[in-house]
Order: structure tokens, then sequence, then C-alpha cells
């Protein structure tokens, strides 16, 4: 089949000239409006306005142009059944449409977007076009992504073979989809308030497979959010290694957030199964990495590695020395990719630094999805509450400070034990509190740190004393946990009896 006539009508240019000459070059016409058809004329290409070819003007202020009986038939004429009806009426088959959107979210992205700013970018036209197009693709070739310019571009005079024009056809509904997702959320979404909205709308595209899920028998693979360019974890690539497994991505994102949480001084955390093994702050990006990997080596072995800062030659030495699945860091110096090259399976990533500005997190359950508002950090000890005779000195804040970012990153219910910011044994994922306080104390007695002047954190209140009264016994002199247990009381009592310092943050970090 040829394609005789296209209507174009972008509002992302990219490419657009290009694919204008190539379709002029092979006589094909040309129908175009507004800023499409003013750039294809500056560039020297001939073009047919809309208005021209339907008789009918733009009115309404542009709001209706393509909406016309001449554009729509000549779209969705079938072939084979439609050409009598179409001499009749003289409407001329197009066989092209290329076809992008008002850039929606980027208005409503911008804090001085008004209501009427937000509606008049709602393309109605548009979404019309692709959708007949994409119906119509045994015959039709429709294209609302400049990335798929060259394969219509190296297909012509003719139009791309049947399987090509049914992938661009789904990209299109994909497209159109996502808009009207877009619209929806954001106006669902204007009744103010904190929450989330009423409806969550989601686009996603498969930016890489992956070998397998959890376990070998589940299919996996790694999807991005279609209204944005891939970034931060998940738009890294590997600077080495072999191909990212579906563990691997989860305990890296584990890593990276886990790492950035642990402020602008140095400091490294090791992750194995989505829990910290070790994490610590240090003068140097080397010190912090031998203290972290010193709180548990044997579980760091096969873990995941994160930096906040780029990787330096001299801690990349020390890191060569142990096996691990990932590193992650800002950035690789030359020095580091040299220390690290010998090791040909140890997969290196440099993430974008930027935060996330997720809206909020989902997770599925049995018949539906649960989603929730991203946890975060309280902006420090201005936000907490000294609740016992004895107040924390000035390295017992650091501590309590640096273990409540740490105890944060461990599955509930979590305990953190940690001294000159670093921690010195976690209890991670227990039924009962004093058991996570048990084992963070035991890890702690392997490693042979002694506990005297540590500090602890925990992920919500202590339920009873029994917690508090195993960290003393243990040599804890300070606690930071959020408060607000029926027996508050007895667990303040316990402290004083013990000339425990302890402090309550008024919010929990459970992390299931």
């Amino acid at each position: 089949m040829r394609i005789r006539r296209a209507l174009i009508s972008v509002s992302d240019k990219r490419g657009l000239v290009e694919l204008g000459r190539a379709l002029a070059d092979r006589g094909v016409e040309i129908l175009s409006t507004g800023g499409s058809a003013r750039m294809l004329r500056e560039s020297g290409v001939p073009v047919v306005e809309v208005a021209d070819f339907t008789g009918f003007p733009e009115i309404m202020g542009g709001r209706v142009k393509t909406l016309h009986p001449r554009v729509h038939a000549g779209i969705l004429a079938r072939a084979g059944l439609d050409e009598d009806t179409a001499r009749e009426h003289d409407l001329p088959p197009i066989d092209l449409v290329a076809v992008n959107l008002y850039p929606f979210a980027e208005t409503v992205a911008r804090p001085d977007c008004s209501l009427e700013d937000a509606i008049e970018n709602i393309d109605i036209g548009g979404p019309a076009m692709l959708r007949a197009a994409a119906k119509n693709h045994a015959r039709v070739t429709v294209v609302c992504d400049p990335d798929d310019y060259p394969r219509v571009i190296e297909a012509l005079p003719e139009a791309p073979d049947s399987d090509a024009r049914m992938a661009l056809a789904t990209g299109a509904f994909a497209h159109t989809a996502n808009y009207d997702g877009q619209i929806s959320q954001w106006l669902s979404g204007r009744g103010g308030g904190t929450g989330l909205p009423p409806r969550l709308n989601l686009a996603l595209d498969r930016v890489q497979p992956l070998r397998y899920g959890e376990n070998p028998h589940q299919s996996a693979g790694l999807y991005v959010e279609r209204a944005t360019a891939p970034g931060g974890l998940a738009g890294a690539e590997p600077l080495q290694g072999k191909p990212l497994s579906y563990n691997n991505l989860l305990d890296a994102d584990a890593a990276w957030t886990g790492v950035r949480s642990l402020g602008d001084a140095p400091a490294c955390c090791i992750i194995k199964h989505t829990n910290p093994c070790g994490a610590a702050r240090g003068g140097s990006l080397a010190e912090a990495y031998r203290k972290a990997l010193a709180a548990d080596p044997t579980s760091a072995f096969g873990g995941i590695i994160a930096f906040n800062r780029p990787l330096d030659g001299k801690t990349a030495e020390a890191v060569a020395g142990q096996f691990a699945e990932v590193v992650i860091a800002p950035g690789f110096e030359s020095g580091a990719r040299r220390a690290l090259a010998g090791k040909s399976n140890l997969r290196l990533l440099a993430p974008s630094q930027a935060l996330s500005d997720a809206e909020f997190n989902l997770r599925r359950i049995d018949g539906g999805w649960l989603a929730q508002s991203p946890d975060s950090l309280l902006p420090g000890r201005t936000a907490f509450e000294v609740v016992t005779e004895r107040e924390p000195d000035e390295g017992e804040w650091r501590d309590l400070e640096f273990a409540w970012a740490c105890v944060a990153m461990v599955r509930s219910n979590a305990i953190v034990l940690a001294r000159d910011e670093a921690t010195l044994g976690i209890g991670a994922g227990q039924m009962s509190r004093v058991d996570a306080s048990r084992i963070a104390v035991m890890k702690a007695a392997d490693q042979r740190f002694d506990l005297a002047g540590a500090c602890m954190a925990s992920d919500a209140f202590f339920p009873f004393a029994d917690g508090l009264e195993t960290a003393a016994a243990a040599g804890v002199r300070a606690v930071i946990q959020p408060g607000g247990s029926k027996r508050d009381r007895e667990v303040i009592d316990a402290a004083n009896r013990h000339g425990i310092a302890m402090v309550f943050t008024g919010r929990r970090h459970f992390r299931h």
C-alpha cells in the first residue's frame, strides 16, 4: 500500500521537518495545521492547510479545525468497502496520520497553572484522529512518537507492513489512554486536601525485560511511567557487569534510597534482601565503607553496596576485596573503574541523584491495590521530645539521628544499635519487638562490639519495657523511638532507672 496523503499535526516538533521532507520527496500530499504547517512551510516543505482541504475554517479559537467529516472519513474509510461512498461524497483517503497531543502534563506541572490553562490544554481533535487511525490500521499508518518516524520513513513510499502498523496503532491507543489518565487524575485531585486522589491512572512502558522474578519460575520486567523519561535508579544503565535481575533491582532500590537518607557526609549502606547489613557515615567513603562492612561482614557477602558520593579509587580497591552483586554511586572516578574492572560480573550503577517526586507508592494485593504517600524523615531533633530525666549529649544526639535514619530502612519490627555514626547490630523483620532487640544485641556480640554507650532506634513504640531492659543490660545509653504506647510511662520509668536518655519522635517508620 502506497502512502498518498498524510495528515500531520504535532505538539512535539522533534523530527517534524525530516518526516515532512521525506514524505514530500516521495510525492505524498501533506495536510497540516497551525504551528506544524508553519514550521514545514518555512522549511520548504509544501503543505495544504486542513481548512483548505475541508473547505471549512478553523473556528472557536482553534478548538474546531480537524473535527470534520472530510478528515475523519478520509481516515476511517475501509479498503475494499467504502470506496463508493468516498467517491460519492468527495472524501479523499488519508493514509498516514502523524499526531501528538497538547502538553497537558507539562502545563499542569507549572506552579502558576490555572484551571482555565489546564482546560485549554486538553486536546480533543488529536485523540480523535489518533484513535480513528489506530482503529483503521489495516489501511492507515498512525504515528504519535517522533522516535518512530525513522521506521515510517524507511518504508516510504510504501506503508510499513501490517505488523508494524499494528504495533504503531497499539502505541497510539496507549498514548491516548495515558493522556486521558493524566487529565482524569489531575482533575480528580482538584478538590484540595493532602490525601491521594480518588482515581489513579498509570501508564507504564517496559524498558527492560528481566531474566526472571524473585524466583526462576516467575517472569518479570522493569517498567517506567510513560509520562516521564526514565531517571533515577530505573534509568541507570549498568557501567559494567551482567544484566540486572528483579532481586538486584529491589535490593538496589533499598540501598540507593537508604544511603541518600544518611545526609551529605560520606556514607555507605550495604543491603541484603532489602535489609541493611550495615550502614555508616565517615570522614571519607573508605572509612564509611569499612565501618558499614564491620557491622556484619558475613551477611554482606553477595550484597548491594551503595555510596552517596562518587566512588574513588581507594574505596573501590577495598570494595574489590568483597563479593558483591551491585555497587551504586552517583559516579565512578577513573581509579574506581580500573580497580573494579577485573570483576566482570559486578554491576556498577550510577543513578541520577535527583530525589524522586513520586506522589504515591503502589502495592498489589489480592483483588486490588494499596496506595500510600512516600515515607519521609522528620527534619531532626527540633521535632523530637526528650521524655527522660537525662538528656542526650551532643555525641548521643548525632548517633540517635543517624540510627533513626537507619531504622527507617529496616523491615519491621526493627531495632538498630549504633555508635559513632555506624550500625553495630540490626534486628529486622521480627514478630515481636523484644526479639528484634535481642537479635540486634546478638549481632553486635557476634562482631565483638562493646555496646557500652551505644544508641538504640526502634521503628515503632515499645509496647512493654522488656525491649528497653534488653538494651540497658547490653550497655545502651540513649534510645530514640516514636512513643505513643499505653505503657509509655512504664518504658520511661525503666529508662530513668537505668540512666538512659530517651527521645520520642512522634512518628513511626513501619516497613512491611
